[in-house]
C-alpha cells in the first residue's frame, strides 16, 4: 500500500456532540494509549474491571438457554470455549451469529459481549449466537486466535443438529479485533473448503497492521485506539512476523489481494476513529471484486462509541441499521 502522508495541519473530524460528554468522563487514566511498558498492567485491569456474567447471568431469568462448550481445537493446540445461547423455547434450527469479541487481540472474553449481542439480536430476529473464547496477544501469537476461531465454527457447523442451528445460515461477525477476525475468517473458510458463512458483520474492524493510513494518522492520541494501541497490539500478536511484506491475510485481512467470492459483508466505522480508512478501504476492495459491502462511516463516531455512549442518537442508528442488514441477509437464506 503506498504511504499516505499525515495531514498538515492536523485538521480532526469533530466529534458528534452526543458523544464527547461520554468521551471526557472516561478520564485520563482510560485514554491512556497501550504500550509495551503498560500492556501487561492494562490486560490485568481490564480483566479485574470487565464485567463477566456468569451462564446463570446470560440466562437472564429463562429468556435464553446457555452453555459453555470445550470444543477441539487445531491439531496440538489446547481446547476451545465456546458459549452457546438461543432464546429460550423457540423450536427449530435456528440461523447462528457466530461472535468474536473485541479488545484488541490482547484483551475481552467470550461472556462480557453477549448481553448486549443476545438483546439485540438472538431475540427479535430468533438467532442462536455463539461467542468465541480465542486465545489473547501475546501469550498467545498468530495465527492462534484465528485457528480457535476457525476450529469452534467447524465443529459447530459438524454439530449443527445437536446445537439447534441450521448450518447453511451462519454470519460471522465481530467489534474492533473480533471484526478483524471475522473478515480473517471469512478468507480462510474460503480457502480452505470450510463451513460458508452467508454473511460477515465487521463492526469498527481492526483490518491492517501497517497501521499507516491517514485517519490513523490524523487521530493519533485522539481517538480511544488510537495508533499507538493499534501498533502495540498488532505487535503483541505478530512477534517478529510484525511488517513482514509476506504476511497472510488470515493475520491482517488488509493485505488481502484476492477478496473474490466472499460472503456479503457489513463494515461500519466512525468518522473520528483510527480505523476509518482502513475500514472504507476494504469494502471498495470488496466492491471492486465483485463483492457486495454495505458500508456506514457514523459522522462524528469514535471508536466503540456505541459502547460508551449507547442512548445516544447516533449509537441507536447504528444498532437499528446492523439489525436491519441481520434482518435481510438472513431472509434472503430462508429456504422456507
Amino acid at each position: 500500500m503506498d504511504f499516505t502522508p499525515p495531514p498538515t495541519p492536523r485538521e480532526v473530524p469533530p466529534f458528534d456532540p452526543e458523544l464527547t460528554g461520554p468521551l471526557a468522563a472516561l478520564g485520563a487514566e482510560a485514554r491512556e494509549p497501550f504500550t509495551h511498558e503498560n500492556l501487561a498492567a492494562r490486560q490485568a485491569r481490564d480483566a479485574e474491571v470487565r464485567p463477566r456474567p456468569t451462564v446463570h447471568d446470560l440466562r437472564a431469568d429463562g429468556r435464553f438457554e446457555v452453555e459453555e462448550l470445550r470444543v477441539p481445537g487445531a491439531p496440538g493446540t489446547p481446547d476451545v470455549t465456546l458459549v452457546s445461547a438461543r432464546p429460550a423455547g423457540v423450536t427449530g434450527s435456528l440461523p447462528l451469529l457466530y461472535y468474536l469479541h473485541g479488545g484488541g487481540m490482547i484483551m475481552g472474553n467470550a461472556w462480557s459481549v453477549l448481553p448486549q449481542v443476545l438483546r439485540a439480536w438472538a431475540l427479535p430476529l430468533e438467532l442462536a449466537v455463539v461467542s468465541v473464547a480465542y486465545r489473547l496477544a501475546p501469550r498467545t501469537r498468530y495465527p492462534g486466535a484465528v485457528e480457535d476461531c476457525y476450529a469452534g465454527l467447524v465443529w459447530a457447523a459438524a454439530h449443527a443438529s445437536a446445537l439447534g442451528i441450521d448450518a447453511d445460515r451462519v454470519v460471522v461477525g465481530g467489534k474492533s479485533a473480533g471484526g478483524g477476525l471475522a473478515a480473517a475468517l471469512a478468507l480462510l473458510t474460503r480457502d480452505r473448503g470450510g463451513p460458508a458463512p452467508i454473511g460477515q458483520l465487521l463492526l469498527c474492524p481492526m483490518l491492517d497492521d501497517r497501521n499507516d493510513t491517514f485517519s490513523s494518522h490524523q487521530m493519533a492520541g485522539v481517538d480511544l485506539w488510537d495508533r499507538t494501541s493499534n501498533a502495540t497490539a498488532w505487535q503483541a500478536l505478530l512477534g517478529d512476523r510484525y511488517g513482514a511484506a509476506d504476511l497472510p491475510p488470515y493475520a491482517a485481512p488488509a493485505r488481502a489481494t484476492d477478496l473474490s467470492r466472499l460472503p456479503p459483508a457489513y463494515i461500519e466505522v466512525g468518522s473520528a476513529e483510527t480505523f476509518r480508512d482502513e475500514g472504507v478501504a476494504y469494502a471498495n476492495a470488496l466492491w471492486q471484486a465483485g463483492g457486495q459491502a454495505e458500508l456506514h462511516v457514523w459522522p462524528g463516531a469514535f471508536h466503540g462509541f456505541d459502547t460508551f455512549a449507547p442512548q445516544a442518537a447516533l449509537s441507536r442508528d447504528a444498532r437499528d441499521a446492523r439489525t436491519r442488514w441481520l434482518r435481510r441477509i438472513l431472509a434472503r437464506s430462508d429456504g422456507s
